[in-house]
């Protein structure tokens, strides 16, 4: 449910601080997904893998998967507990190193994205798709201005 924001001048807006809005924007964003998460006692690095391990079959080793998901690790939780867990829960099986979902694993993988999807849908109401694109790209120019990747995650 939005709440309802006062408008401002395009002058008050325009001097805002931007790094005190999306560091807002990224606790609330970032803790609504975690405690969505935590509802079926997974942690962002689990559904990062999950998501991986989803969409190539196969392909992932363990250090393959840390060194491409560890930059967005900003907790420092280390991915060798979450690889076992997934293991252990039965969700994800290694074949000569490389992991693979089986059917638990895929049905946890889409009760957590229904999850995720409910904060994803909160998080855009009131947003016209074309203010949410303007949005990410105006960001991705920053983050490439200060030097960081502004590309999309892939």
């Amino acid at each position: 449910m939005s709440g309802a924001i006062r408008e401002y001048t395009h002058e008050e807006l325009a001097g805002q601080p931007i790094g005190a809005w999306t560091g807002e924007t990224c606790r609330l964003v970032v803790g609504a997904i975690r405690a969505e998460l935590a509802t079926e006692d997974l942690t962002q690095p689990h559904w990062w893998t999950l998501n991986h391990v989803a969409r190539d079959p196969g392909k992932w080793t363990r250090p393959a998967l840390t060194a491409r998901l560890e930059k967005y690790d900003e907790l420092g939780l280390g991915f060798d507990g979450v690889f076992d867990d997934l293991v252990a829960r039965r969700w994800v099986t290694e074949s000569a190193g490389a992991m693979t979902l089986t059917e638990a694993g895929e049905a946890g993988r889409v009760r957590a994205k229904e999850r995720v999807s409910k904060v994803q849908a909160q998080v855009h109401e009131g947003i016209d798709a074309v203010d949410f694109v303007t949005t990410v790209n105006v960001l991705r120019r920053m983050v490439a201005n200060l030097g960081g990747d502004g590309n999309l995650p892939g």
